[in-house]
């Protein structure tokens, strides 16, 4: 009885961290994603589906960064202190210019090393935006991507 009651609680807590980090992972592709483009564009044609092999590509890219994400958080907040870190948009020059100077470092860094990851699995960055745009308006996709997400991270 003991045994059944540990591992069902490690299956609960294992489901619980993966929402965790599903959750977290969206959140962060749709803070990096708004702050990775250039410039906005209306397109009067419907968006381009997402192929799976393109959101493989966009889940390795994200998966990729979360610890990079994680890790320059933390450089940032011990610089700040107990203040709230602001919110790092990648091309608005004033939130990275409001940052003290080895923290908007850190947050440039950051930013480039997103973007070279974005490239590096083979999206541009509109379409890693678009990808995330799709992401969170699509019940369906954002179904296939935290399946793919949990895949992925059992067997890189």
């Amino acid at each position: 009885m003991r045994r059944y009651y540990h591992g069902f609680f490690r299956l609960s807590l294992v489901r619980i961290l993966s929402q965790s980090l599903f959750v977290g992972v969206i959140a962060t592709a749709s803070l990096v994603s708004s702050a990775l483009v250039l410039s906005s564009k209306a397109d009067a044609q419907a968006p381009q589906s997402v192929n799976p092999n393109e959101l493989r590509s966009y889940a390795k890219a994200v998966l990729t960064m979360e610890p990079r994400r994680q890790q320059a958080f933390d450089e940032i907040k011990k610089i700040i202190g107990n203040g709230e870190v602001p919110k790092i948009v990648c091309n608005d020059k004033n939130s990275l210019g409001g940052l003290p100077g080895k923290a908007r470092d850190i947050a440039v860094n950051y930013c480039q090393s997103y973007q070279k990851v974005v490239e590096e699995n083979g999206l541009t960055i509109d379409r890693y935006n678009t990808i995330t745009t799709q992401v969170q308006s699509n019940e369906d996709l954002k179904r296939q991507m935290y399946n793919l997400l949990l895949r992925l991270q059992k067997n890189p």
